[in-house]
C-alpha cells in the first residue's frame, strides 16, 4: 500500500511560523511520525510540499497509481479549482487535513474547494490529525482489499 502526503503553500516554515496556530512540531517532525506509524502499518509513504499550485496538481497527477492521498493544501484549499481537479482526474481516494480549526479562524477559510472531492477531512487537531488521516485512509484502503 502506498500513501502520498502533500503540503502546500508555507507549511515548510511549520515549527516557526505561528506556533500559537500551527503548533511548534515541524513539518520533518510530521514526517518522521508519520514514517514510524506507517512502519507499523506496511505501509509506503512519500512526501511533496511546495507553494506553488501548479507543482501540487503535477504531483497529484504523478501519484495517480498510488493508493491514496493525504493532502494539506493549506491557503489553495479556499482558492484553487485545479487541485480538486487534479483529486478527480486521477480518482485515488484523498483525505484533508487543516492544523488548526478553520471553522473557528477568518470567514474565508471556512470554505473549502476540496471537500466536495475528498473522502473527509481532519481539521484543527495539529499533528495528531496527519496521524488520524494515516490511519483513517489505512483502514479505507484494508477494508476495500477484503471486500
Amino acid at each position: 500500500m502506498r500513501i502520498v502526503v502533500m503540503n502546500g503553500p508555507n507549511l515548510n516554515l511549520l515549527g516557526s511560523r505561528e506556533p500559537e496556530i500551527y503548533g511548534l512540531q515541524t513539518l520533518s517532525d510530521i514526517e518522521l511520525l508519520m514514517r514510524t506509524r506507517a512502519e507499523k502499518l506496511r505501509v509506503e509513504l512519500a512526501f511533496f510540499q511546495s507553494n506553488h499550485e501548479g507543482e501540487l496538481v503535477d504531483a497529484i497527477q504523478s501519484h495517480r497509481d498510488w493508493d491514496g492521498l493525504i493532502l494539506n493544501a493549506g491557503a489553495l484549499t479556499h482558492t484553487s479549482v485545479a487541485i480538486p481537479d487534479a483529486i478527480t482526474a486521477v480518482g485515488i481516494p484523498a483525505i484533508e487535513v487543516h492544523l488548526s480549526n478553520v471553522h473557528a479562524r477568518e470567514a474565508f477559510r471556512h470554505h473549502s474547494y476540496l471537500s466536495p472531492v475528498v473522502w473527509g477531512q481532519v481539521i484543527g487537531f495539529g499533528f495528531r490529525g496527519y496521524l488520524a488521516a494515516l490511519d483513517l485512509l489505512y483502514g479505507r484502503l484494508t477494508d476495500e482489499a477484503n471486500a
